[in-house]
């Protein structure tokens, strides 16, 4: 699964990597600790063109009743979201990117969990795969979010049994296209997504709490 993940770069250098047209990226803040529930920055096409704006990390399907299932929906499986009404319409036509520059994973060891932050070696920034909703009950409307996995590769395994897909930088603008596709079609475009390699260090405990969010969080832990 992805529970956690950084974004630490200016709006400057979002906007130029992602080559986005506006000038500002409205309540954007760079954050050492990104957890469920909160809202992250991601990238939609809305048919004229790319837009980053903020989501709410936690996807509340449409037809929900019940606001807090988006707390369940952090993530979709890749392998099995096109089976799942959750998710079968939003792979059509409501695909986003969402902006990172590092994930946590924690590692099981002899002395318990180790927070391990991951990052890509050759780039900075990079895009989850993710999908999005509007949901509306009452007077309540929130735009929400979820992160596909998929299976670990060789490099994260070793950490954790699950992964998040990070889209290649020529492929980021094919994802959120928005012409709509057909979910078996989506499903065969991100089993087709090429790896890039990654590095990865061990973090303090301090990363486990949601409310830490400093410079602490990416701190290495050093051998004495």
């Amino acid at each position: 699964m992805c529970g956690r993940y950084t974004l630490l770069a200016d709006e400057l250098e979002i906007l130029t990597t992602f080559d986005l047209d506006q000038e500002a990226i409205e309540n954007y803040e760079p954050s050492y600790n990104i957890a469920p529930g909160q809202r992250i920055l991601a990238i939609i096409h809305d048919g004229k063109q790319k837009r980053a704006g903020l989501l709410r990390w936690g996807l509340i399907p449409r037809w929900a009743k019940d606001e807090r299932i988006g707390y369940k929906m952090i993530n979709a499986r890749s392998e099995t979201a096109h089976q799942k009404p959750s998710f079968k319409q939003l792979l059509m036509q409501k695909r986003c990117m969402i902006i990172a520059d590092s994930f946590y994973e924690w590692k099981k060891t002899e002395n318990g969990k180790q927070p391990q932050r991951i990052q890509i070696k050759d780039r900075k920034l990079f895009a989850f795969a993710g999908l999005w909703d509007k949901w509306g009950y009452g007077d309540d409307e929130l735009f929400t979010c979820t992160i596909l996995t998929k299976a670990a590769n060789k490099y994260v395994e070793a950490i954790h049994h699950r992964m998040p897909i990070i889209l290649p930088v020529e492929k980021e603008d094919a994802w959120i296209k928005p012409t709509k596709q057909k979910p078996e079609d989506t499903q065969r475009f991100l089993q087709s997504l090429q790896e890039e390699a990654l590095k990865s260090y061990a973090v303090q405990q301090y990363v486990n709490s949601a409310k830490h969010n400093d410079e602490q969080c990416i701190q290495p832990i050093t051998s004495a």
